[in-house]
């Protein structure tokens, strides 16, 4: 670690899942969205929750519970969509990461965040960036583009490709 990024404070969006803390660094992060109707989209992996009609644009959705193969739970009031960007083969691709609530924006001096634990969290450890403490409760922050690989980049684009087919086969009619 250079001596610039020990000192550079960064912020992340901390959001709940299940009993456990997660982050995302504010920099990746471009609104938090009310839970809306979800389109489910055919034949996509179990994690893909649907898409969204985010101002005319069909947006994939993940179910970050599904994703790291969490309890699932019924949504609630507080139940949210972080929509985030991810680079996907050089581009920003826009997405969704259904979450359980939001809770704040913190900062983390790179001082503070510790390396990720080779086990006992319920997410794979290439996910995530590192660990951090607030309050005596750990935040594990997470690195969202290797949440999702390019394979699942790809097939969540391509429903999301089939999602606006499906639109304006609708709207033709």
């Amino acid at each position: 670690m250079s001596q610039t990024e020990e000192y550079q404070t960064n912020q992340y969006l901390t959001f709940t899942l299940d009993r456990e803390v997660f982050a995302l660094s504010i920099d990746s992060v471009r609104e938090v969205l009310e839970l809306t109707d979800i389109t489910r989209i055919p034949r996509t992996p179990e994690f893909m929750r649907g898409v969204i009609n985010l101002r005319g644009h069909a947006v994939p959705v993940v179910d970050l519970r599904r994703k790291f193969r969490m309890r699932v739970a019924e949504d609630t009031v507080n139940t949210c969509i972080i929509i985030v960007e991810v680079t996907f083969e050089g581009e920003r691709t826009i997405m969704g990461a259904l979450a359980d609530s939001v809770r704040e924006v913190v900062e983390l001096d790179a001082g503070e965040i510790e390396a990720a634990p080779k086990m006992g969290t319920a997410v794979r450890t290439e996910f995530i960036k590192g660990m951090g403490k607030q309050n005596e409760q750990f935040i594990i922050i997470l690195d969202v583009d290797k949440v999702f690989s390019v394979e699942e980049l790809a097939l969540i684009q391509g429903g999301a490709g089939e999602a606006d087919d499906l639109g304006a086969s609708r709207s033709a009619a």
